[in-house]
């Protein structure tokens, strides 16, 4: 359980599990539902068991953070990793597309000189048939890992707007339409910030969340030395779900119960990071509703039918971090801490703000 003094964004749900259904805590009565009608998430549960077994099979010792980016595809939504070179972020973007049927990946290596329609695609003049043929972008995929987004200019970064907002590209005034499921995760290198162009506000308010692969531990170090001895383990992953399948996980969040009185918490957070002295521009309402929605997913791979606060608690760091804009002198107060550690000083600020449920 994580108390309003722990640090969010750390979360490790166990998937496929029972979950919290089973054994009620009573400062949590008056937010446990009353089922009335039959479970439609366990079909969902293990097909999300089933992308946990595979991706783990290849990216080790990070069950957290794969679900968060699970969390992501669930909720049909984009993460955006910050974080430093070799940390098995492009691995773990193929084996999510190499573990469903039929998906396709593609990556996107930003430079400087990368132009929008290097990434949407473009029309090219045919000579056969003397007129222009569309050629797609590599967008137009699955699994979609853009490879140090910063690199690339605002005017390419504007490009991937309409992708990541409404699945959809437009070039020459003809829109078509991206795959679907699509998940972009897009990755920044927190180091090396020379010749980089920042994401804006807009840009960064695309992603459902944000997030960092990390190092992984001595022990699953060791494993993935021993891993590719004789080769990459991406080799071998086969497909274990269908792309129907993927969908049936992601309608299957909309069903996923949701107390009014976590609802209205879920909304008292967001505008408490609206009236921190801290904050120069707190969450939007675009903060809301991907606090609520992920928390819905989170809770369905934790094979929960029902959020619970920890949820919530849990996805405050990573859904909402991103989309607040810091006062200048927090920013030069706290500049020797780490990211969590800021985020879990805003959160218990927010708490006193906006108490949890269990704590009216």
């Amino acid at each position: 359980m994580t108390h309003e003094h722990d640090a969010p964004g750390r979360p490790a749900p166990a998937p496929g599990g029972q979950g919290d259904a089973a054994d009620p805590r009573p400062h949590l009565a008056r937010v446990q539902p009353l089922p009335s009608r039959e479970p439609s998430g366990a079909p969902a549960v293990e097909i999300a068991a089933r992308l946990y077994a595979s991706v783990e099979e290849v990216v080790r010792g990070k069950r957290a953070e794969i679900t968060l980016v699970l969390t992501a595809l669930a909720c049909e939504g984009h993460v955006l990793f910050e974080d430093v070179p070799g940390t098995a972020k492009t691995v773990l973007a193929r084996a999510i597309a190499s573990s469903i049927e039929g998906a396709i990946p593609s990556r996107i290596q930003c430079t400087p000189d990368l132009q929008p329609g290097d990434v949407t695609g473009s029309s090219i003049f045919d000579q056969k048939s003397r007129d222009f043929e569309f050629r797609p972008g590599p967008i137009f995929a699955n699994v979609v890992l853009v490879d140090e987004i910063n690199r690339a200019t605002q005017k390419t970064q504007s490009a991937l707007l309409e992708a990541m907002a409404e699945r959809q590209v437009t070039v020459d005034g003809v829109t078509r339409m991206l795959a679907s499921p699509f998940l972009l995760l897009a990755t920044e290198n927190p180091i090396e910030q020379e010749g980089t162009f920042l994401l804006p506000e807009a840009q960064l308010d695309r992603f459902l969340l944000r997030t960092s692969l990390g190092y992984p531990g001595e022990q699953d170090e060791h494993q993935i030395v021993l891993d590719q001895r004789h080769g990459h383990p991406l080799d071998d992953v086969r497909p274990v779900v269908s792309i129907a399948e993927v969908r049936s996980l992601q309608r299957a969040v909309e069903d996923v119960y949701v107390h009014p009185l976590l609802q209205r918490w879920i909304v008292a957070l967001v505008r408490a990071t609206r009236d921190l002295e801290i904050v120069q521009l707190g969450a939007s309402v675009r903060g809301s509703l991907a606090l609520e929605r992920s928390a819905r997913a989170f809770a369905l791979l934790d094979g929960r039918e029902f959020v619970v606060p920890e949820d919530v608690e849990a996805l405050f760091g990573p859904v909402l971090g991103h989309r607040i804009l810091f006062a200048p002198s927090f920013l030069a107060a706290s500049r020797r801490l780490e990211r969590d550690e800021v985020l879990a000083s805003v959160y218990r600020r927010c708490v006193a703000l906006a108490p949890r449920p269990g704590d009216i």
